[in-house]
């Protein structure tokens, strides 16, 4: 049963509001992707919780998964806003499992533009609100996932993620999920600690 709270979209950011998903609200997402393709790429950019470019690197580099981690390289980072030189972003079960088929999928991430249209276009036919959705929501949506699913390893999602504890306060924390979410959540956080 969805109560009145969760009715509102979860929007952060000072000058472009993006949406934080509810795990239901991910599903209608799914839902609308349709393909199995489609929702392996969705799938596993919301698992990464790395930035879309970062994703596109990723999906190019499988020598970059190690079995456990993603080490992500400085060089794989030189156009995009970081705070750490390189890191190893840590990764779900379900992470792990799905990443063989991200790297083998004949369907790459497209430009960015194209993605923002493809999860507008999906969340529309999942019966989805579609405000604040961008290629910023995955990531955004994962780490408070993570933040509120595993508060004693705030640092740890911290540098999985790149960012300073700062960054995390300001946007991650002390968002309105419900119990309900958390047990919904944990197919996609499960052994990410």
């Amino acid at each position: 049963m969805i109560n009145m709270a969760e009715k509102i979209p979860i929007l952060k950011g000072k000058k472009v509001k993006t949406r934080i998903l509810r795990p239901y609200e991910f599903e209608l997402l799914r839902e609308g992707a349709k393909k199995t393709e489609n929702r392996t790429l969705l799938d596993e950019c919301l698992l990464l919780g790395a930035r879309y470019k970062e994703c596109q690197n990723i999906q190019n580099n499988p020598r970059w998964f190690d079995g456990n981690f993603i080490h992500l390289p400085s060089e794989a980072q030189k156009k995009v806003k970081r705070r750490q030189m390189e890191r190893w972003i840590r990764l779900s079960s379900m992470g792990k499992a799905i990443l063989p088929y991200f790297f083998e999928n004949k369907k790459r991430l497209p430009s960015i533009q194209a993605w923002d249209s493809s999860l507008l276009e999906w969340g529309k036919k999942g019966g989805l609100d579609v405000v604040g959705i961008s290629a910023r929501t995955l990531r955004k949506t994962y780490e408070s996932w993570l933040i509120f699913y595993y508060p004693e390893a705030t640092n740890l999602v911290y540098l999985s993620q790149g960012h300073t504890t700062l960054t995390s306060l300001q946007h991650y924390i002390n968002l309105p999920f419900l119990e309900e979410d958390k047990n919904d959540m944990n197919k996609w956080v499960e052994g990410w600690l």
